[in-house]
């Protein structure tokens, strides 16, 4: 398993990744909005989305400097998840949803990729300086959850998102 920066090679793989949670009705996460640029515009504008969020010097507020990657299985090269790492944080992130978002193809859910693909984004956190990392998580989500824990993620807050309509758990990894 790697992570792999996104690139119009993966295109078809990307889309086939976005479709597959829509064909389960499962929420999509960490894919650096892939999924509505999909809906709205082409992969290849998502490519320069992408590479817009990487511009610290020039990104617009609201949104805050970031990188996304596709978790990638080496034996045949299929896209198993994507992890959005955000930079900075403004006050939406540091209150609903952390540095870190993620999420794993439903079928390919409870194999451990998602806690594999999470200690990797947390280098990736670590290499560039971010030392506590904020993830957050919906609180019925108990896998997302486990996922965080075996991280070394610590409960810092539950609280109800107005944003989101649900109940939320905040986690601090510290590196």
């Amino acid at each position: 398993m790697r992570l792999v920066f996104p690139n119009i090679a993966y295109k078809e793989k990307a889309i086939n990744y976005i479709n597959e949670f829509n064909e389960y009705g499962s929420e999509i996460n960490g894919s650096g909005s892939l999924d509505d640029f999909l809906k709205e515009s082409t992969y290849e504008k998502w490519l320069e989305k992408v590479l817009d969020d990487m511009d610290i010097a020039n990104i617009k507020k609201p949104r805050v400097p970031a990188l996304t990657y596709f978790y990638v299985r080496e034996e045949d090269d299929e896209i198993v998840g994507m992890v959005n790492i955000r930079l900075a944080l403004n006050d939406f992130l540091k209150n609903e949803a952390g540095h870190i978002g993620y999420s794993i193809r439903p079928t390919q859910r409870r194999r451990h990729y998602a806690t594999d693909m999470l200690s990797e984004a947390l280098k990736v956190c670590d290499t560039i300086g971010i030392k506590e990392v904020l993830i957050s998580c919906d609180k019925e989500n108990i896998a997302s959850a486990g996922v965080i824990l075996n991280c070394n993620g610590v409960l810092k807050n539950e609280f109800h998102s107005d944003i989101f309509d649900e109940d939320l758990q905040m986690y601090v990894i510290s590196l």
